[in-house]
């Protein structure tokens, strides 16, 4: 057979989607285009993980799930460790939740725009996709998303909260009203939590017998080069939507390092408070900036409407500086996207756009 004709034989869903990719590489003198933590775990805490992992057997497998991982964070979110299942990642959870939620035929409920991977993998298992755009302002439309799901019948509805790429968040009251409203599987993918002004879901799992919460470690925790994430559910429903769940992805090596930082955790609360604090003041100083629209932020990025992002994107990008050029998503045209890094990151930045008034 020619090679076309065996790429005919792939999943015919393939060729709707893309694969992921990261504009201006990963590699800056200024990176501020992922999210990422500006800190990096202490020299000392590096040292003490590795200590007790040389002692690992590193030819054995690690446990078919990461159970020890799993007890340290339910015993942090005060929830039983049914209740709790690790990942490599939040993005492996997401596939995980995926394919016990969703299927050919299924309807997923997606507010848009929205991250990416959401649609990615709905597309991938061949479910029809409920998109109900957010409001001007990139606040969520919540009697939209109830409307729809109830007149579409969606199965399933996936809320990121505060959410990428727009940073705005749903209080609390608007989680239980959704949840309460709809006939499907609630996902709440809480990746930037500690840095939202509302308060997390997690209080609603034993309320809410369809809600599930999503967590990552690469955020606000500083461990993105370490691939961990959680969904915490109620016990019943995790039993089944964890049957999808590829054994042995977590090492011991990520259970380790995630006791560690939990048991330190005044270090994430300091590195929280710095960026929150770095939020405020950079929000104020952009809205001085002509011709900067900035919108109000939950997360640890902020988002700004420019005349030209696709030349501000090039033009920090020459000057060392990496940001992220949001301009294809829905409602976003012309937005660029950062994450607030260190002091004098955030004010190299804000001086490169000064320069462009």
């Amino acid at each position: 057979m020619a090679e076309k004709d065996f790429i005919q034989l792939l999943n015919p869903s393939l060729q709707r989607i893309g694969a992921y990719r990261v504009e201006g590489g990963q590699k800056a003198e200024i990176k501020l285009n992922q999210n990422e933590s500006p800190f990096d775990l202490p020299l000392w805490m590096k040292e003490a993980i590795l200590d007790e992992f040389k002692h690992e057997a590193w030819n054995r497998y690690p446990d078919i799930l990461p159970f020890r991982g799993i007890q340290a964070y339910a015993d942090f979110v005060g929830v039983s460790s049914e209740s709790v299942m690790m990942s490599n990642g939040s993005n492996e959870m997401l596939y995980t939740v995926f394919l016990a939620c969703a299927s050919s035929g299924s309807k997923v409920l997606i507010p848009e725009p929205s991250f990416s991977l959401y649609e990615k993998l709905a597309i991938l298992l061949q479910a029809e996709i409920v998109a109900v755009a957010m409001h001007e302002d990139l606040g969520f439309d919540v009697p939209e998303i109830i409307r729809r799901a109830k007149e579409e019948k969606a199965g399933f509805v996936v809320l990121s909260t505060p959410n990428n790429p727009t940073s705005k968040s749903l209080s609390l009251e608007e989680i239980r009203l959704i949840a309460d409203e709809v006939e499907a599987i609630v996902l709440v993918d809480e990746a930037y939590v500690e840095f939202s002004r509302e308060e997390s879901a997690l209080q609603l799992i034993e309320e809410q017998p369809n809600l599930i919460v999503l967590r990552t470690m690469s955020k606000a925790l500083a461990l993105a080069g370490m691939r961990i994430g959680f969904a915490i559910t109620n016990p019943s429903l995790m039993a089944e939507i964890t049957k999808p769940k590829i054994p042995f992805t977590s090492s011991r090596l990520a259970e380790i390092t995630l006791t560690r930082v939990l048991d330190n955790y005044y270090l994430v609360q300091e590195a929280v408070d710095y960026i929150l604090k770095e939020r405020v003041r950079m929000s104020e100083a952009l809205k001085k900036v002509k011709e900067v629209r900035v919108f109000e932020s939950d997360a640890n990025f902020v988002i700004i409407k420019v005349s030209d992002a696709k030349k501000m994107f090039s033009f920090l990008a020459r000057e060392g500086i990496l940001v992220r050029n949001v301009s294809g998503y829905p409602l976003m045209e012309n937005c660029l996207r950062f994450n607030i890094g260190l002091k004098e990151e955030n004010d190299l930045l804000l001086e490169k756009l000064r320069m462009l008034q």
